[in-house]
C-alpha cells in the first residue's frame, strides 16, 4: 500500500488564532478516510491545503508523482448557463482523448450518477442533484485521492442511502469529513480526529467509526488518569524543592531541573484535557402534565398545485418524539409550519392546549440576527441570562456553548455555521416549552455537539417534532416516524430501517400501504373464489411467507451495518447486494399477493 500525500509539521494560523500546529500525517491507497473533529479545528482548511488550494503557515506537503487529488467543497459552484452534460465535458477539457472517448465517458457517468436530461440546466437542479453532479464532476477525471467536505450536505435519506453505496463501490481512496455517523460507519476504514486534545494534534484509528469510538474513549480515560498521576508527582517534587535551605544546598541540578520539566508537562496535559468540554445543552421543559398539548386531525396542504400531504393526523404528548423524513421538497418544513399556526391548513384541525408553549428551531436561522455582536446574541442588553430560575453571568454563559471571553464581540455573521446553531442552542434553551419544533438542527454541528443535544432531547420531558436526514439521530430520539413521499401520502414507521424498506418497495413500482408488514399485520387474506386448491393455499400462506421475507431484509440491514466489516469492501459489497436480493423477494412477494388477491375478487 503506497503513500499519497504526507504532511510534514504543517501549520496554520488565522490572525492570532492557531487552527493546528506541527501536523504530521500521510494518506495512503485503499484508504478510506473519515475526518472529524469539533467546529473551528480547521478540517475545511485542512482539506482545501491537501487539495494544493491553500497554503500552509509551516511544514511540508509531499503528494506522490502524478496522483491525481479531487476536492468537492461543501458548497457546489458551476459556470453561468451550464448544463449537466456540458459540466462534466468541461471537467475532461484538459484530457488527451477523442471526442467520442470524452462523450462516452460523460454518458457512463451521467447513467452511472441517474441523470436522464443531460441537457438540463444546472440553475434548475435542486440542492440534492447539484451536489450529485458535483460529485460526478470530480469522479470523472478519476482521482486518486477525493477529499469530500460534507458530501450529504443538501442530500435527503435517499440521497444519502445512494452516496453510502457509491463509496462502498469506488476504486480510489477518499477523505470524507462528516458528521453523518452512520455514513462514517458504512463506508470508512480508517478514522481521523483533528483536535488539540490529543498530543500529536490528531488521533487516529485504522477501523470502523464504531471501532473508534471505542479507542478514543479509552485514549482520553487514560490521559485523564495520566495527569492524575502527573499532578501527584508534581506536588511531591515541589514539596521536595521548597524543604529547608540546608537540605537546598544538597539537591540534585537534574532533579530540579526533572521537577520544573513535570510541571511543563502537566501545564500541557492539563490544557489538553480542558478541551474536552462539551456544549451544555439542556433544553428546559415546562414539566405541563397534559395528555393532549397538541391534537390534529385529517391535515391536508396543497401549496402550487402540488398535494403535499392528506389526511394526517398526529397527537403530541409529553414523551412524544416524531420524526418526520421524506425527500426534499416532500412537505417536511411545511408540515412543521401548519402544525406551529404559521400556515393554516386546506383541511383538518388542530386543537392546541391552553396557553401552549411552542420553541422552534428553524433551519434557515431566521431569529438569529447576523448584524449582532455575540454578546448580544446570548444575553441582549444584560450581563447575564436567567435560565431555570439562576442568574448566570454573560461570560459563564457563553463558556457553556464553547465560547471564549475573547468572541464575545464578534458579529454573529462572521461566526462558523456550527458556533451559529449553538447560539441559536443558547437563545431557545432560555425559553421554557412544552413542545419542541426542530428543523434541521443538525447542520453544521459536530458530532461532540449532536450526542449532546441527542442526550437533551431523550431528556425532555414535553414532546418533540424532528425534522433532519440524521438516520442516527432519529433512531436514538424518537419514538415514531412520519414518512412523507410527496405524492401527498404519510406513513408512520417505528424507525429509519422500516422506512427504508418501505421505499424500496415503492421504488421497485410495488406501492405498499405504510405500516404494512410486522408492526401491522394485514387483516382478511381469505380465498373463497376465481383461484385453483394451490393458489388458495398459496394466498392463505402469502401473509406468513411476507413477514419472513421483511424479517429477513431487516437481518440483512443489520448485517450491513455490522462494524466488523467496515474495513472488508468486498464483504461489504457482497451484504450489499444479499440486501438487494432480499428487499426484490419482498417486492416479488407482495406482486405475487396482489396478483392473487385480483383474482379472487
Amino acid at each position: 500500500m503506497g503513500t499519497l500525500v504526507t504532511c510534514q509539521a504543517v501549520s496554520k494560523h488565522f490572525g492570532t488564532r492557531t487552527l493546528f500546529e506541527d501536523l504530521s500525517i500521510s494518506f495512503a491507497d485503499d484508504e478510506r478516510v473519515g475526518f472529524l473533529g469539533p467546529n473551528g479545528a480547521g478540517k475545511t482548511t485542512f482539506l482545501r491545503i491537501l487539495a494544493g488550494l491553500e497554503q500552509a503557515d509551516g511544514g511540508e506537503m509531499n503528494r506522490r508523482r502524478s496522483a491525481r487529488i479531487g476536492f468537492l467543497p461543501q458548497e457546489d459552484r458551476f459556470p453561468d448557463g451550464a448544463t449537466v452534460a456540458s459540466v462534466l465535458v468541461d471537467a475532461l477539457a484538459d484530457e488527451p482523448m477523442e471526442s467520442y472517448e470524452r462523450d462516452t465517458q460523460v454518458a457512463i457517468i451521467l447513467s452511472r450518477f441517474g441523470f436522464e436530461s443531460p441537457g438540463g440546466r444546472v440553475e434548475e437542479l435542486s440542492g440534492g442533484w447539484r451536489k450529485r453532479l458535483a460529485l460526478a464532476r470530480e469522479i470523472i477525471q478519476q482521482p486518486d485521492l477525493l477529499l469530500l467536505d460534507e458530501p450529504t450536505n443538501h442530500l435527503d435519506l435517499e440521497g444519502i442511502q445512494w452516496l453510502e453505496r457509491m463509496l462502498l463501490g469506488v476504486s480510489f481512496s477518499f477523505v470524507a469529513v462528516s458528521h453523518d455517523r452512520y455514513l462514517l460507519e458504512n463506508v470508512t476504514n480508517r478514522v481521523v480526529e483533528l483536535n488539540p486534545v490529543y498530543p500529536d494534534g490528531y488521533f487516529s484509528v485504522s477501523g470502523s467509526y464504531s471501532m473508534y469510538l471505542e479507542k478514543r474513549a479509552d485514549f482520553l480515560e487514560a490521559q485523564q488518569a495520566q495527569q492524575v498521576a502527573l499532578a501527584n508527582i508534581v506536588r511531591r517534587e515541589v514539596a521536595f524543592l521548597k524543604s529547608n535551605s540546608k537540605a537546598q544546598r544538597t539537591k540534585s541540578k537534574s532533579r530540579i531541573e526533572d521537577a520544573y520539566r513535570l510541571k511543563d508537562e502537566l501545564r500541557d496535559l492539563s490544557r489538553r484535557n480542558a478541551r474536552t468540554t462539551v456544549a451544555g445543552i439542556d433544553f428546559d421543559s415546562t414539566g405541563r402534565k397534559s395528555k393532549k398539548l397538541l391534537d390534529a386531525k385529517g391535515l391536508s396542504k396543497t401549496l402550487g398545485g402540488k398535494l403535499l400531504f392528506h389526511d394526517v393526523s398526529l397527537m403530541l404528548s409529553p414523551g412524544v418524539r416524531v420524526g418526520l423524513l421524506g425527500a426534499n421538497g416532500s412537505g417536511k418544513t411545511t408540515l412543521i409550519r401548519v402544525l406551529t399556526g404559521v400556515l393554516a391548513p386546506d383541511e383538518g384541525s388542530i386543537e392546541l392546549a391552553d396557553d401552549l408553549r411552542v420553541v422552534v428551531f428553524d433551519q434557515n436561522r431566521e431569529e438569529l440576527p447576523q448584524d449582532v455582536t455575540l454578546r448580544w446574541a446570548l444575553a441582549g442588553d444584560n450581563e447575564s441570562v436567567d435560565f431555570r430560575g439562576r442568574s448566570i453571568h454573560i461570560t459563564a454563559w457563553a463558556k457553556q456553548f464553547l465560547f471564549s471571553v475573547s468572541q464575545l464581540e464578534l458579529l454573529v455573521g462572521d461566526l462558523s455555521g456550527g458556533e451559529q446553531a449553538r447560539v441559536l442552542i443558547a437563545r431557545l434553551m432560555l425559553r421554557p416549552a412544552d413542545v419542541l419544533v426542530l428543523d434541521e438542527p443538525t447542520n453544521d454541528l459536530d458530532i461532540t455537539s449532536l450526542d449532546v443535544l441527542e442526550d437533551s432531547l431523550t431528556d425532555f420531558a414535553g414532546a418533540i417534532v424532528l425534522v433532519t436526514h440524521d438516520r442516527f439521530m432519529l433512531d436514538r430520539v424518537c419514538t415514531e416516524i412520519l414518512g412523507l413521499d410527496g405524492s401527498g401520502r404519510v406513513g408512520r414507521y417505528a424507525d429509519c430501517a422500516q422506512w427504508q424498506a418501505a421505499q424500496a418497495r415503492i421504488a421497485g413500482g410495488k406501492e405498499v400501504a405504510p405500516g404494512r408488514g410486522k408492526s401491522k399485520k394485514s387483516k382478511g387474506i381469505v380465498a373463497d373464489s376465481g383461484l385453483t386448491a394451490s393458489e388458495k393455499t398459496e394466498l392463505r400462506d402469502m401473509e406468513a411467507a411476507i413477514l419472513e421475507a421483511e424479517d429477513r431484509v431487516e437481518q440483512r440491514v443489520k448485517a450491513t451495518e455490522d462494524p466488523a466489516v467496515g474495513g472488508d469492501h468486498i464483504e461489504a459489497q457482497k451484504r450489499w447486494e444479499e440486501l438487494e436480493s432480499a428487499r426484490r423477494q419482498v417486492e416479488a412477494l407482495y406482486a405475487r399477493w396482489e396478483k392473487l388477491e385480483g383474482a379472487n375478487r
